[in-house]
């Protein structure tokens, strides 16, 4: 279970270093992908910092801390996929994108602090 808990919580953490980086190098193709439409722009790269940023802090804490504050931060980050769901859903974003995209990752992100509460 250990296992688990930590191989999901940090492909969770590199996804979303990637998708800091995505945003920061590709930022049209990423902002499609969110689910809204988007010029480039600063706010893109701003995204991409903080994403970037986030990805690392959950790996930090995977390594340096251990399961229980790595599991504290994906509770608290989960927030961020449900507030992108709705912000998609406001935004003009498809429902296919909001719940299979964002819904679903806060999904993964509730089941990865989980797991780690149990490792």
């Amino acid at each position: 279970m250990t296992t688990v808990a930590y191989s999901l919580a940090v492909v969770l953490d590199l996804f979303i270093l990637f998708i800091g980086g995505r945003f920061l190098l590709q930022p049209s193709a990423a902002a499609a992908g969110y689910g809204v439409p988007s010029e480039r722009s600063a706010y893109l790269a701003v995204k991409g910092v903080r994403d970037a940023a986030l990805g690392v802090l959950g790996l930090a804490l995977l390594a340096f801390a251990g399961a229980t504050p790595a599991a504290w931060f994906m509770l608290a980050a989960a927030i961020i996929p449900l507030g992108d769901t709705v912000i998609v859903l406001r935004f003009g974003g498809t429902r296919t994108t909001a719940f299979g995209v964002h819904f679903a990752t806060a999904i993964v992100v509730l089941i990865s602090a989980a797991l780690l509460f149990a490792a």
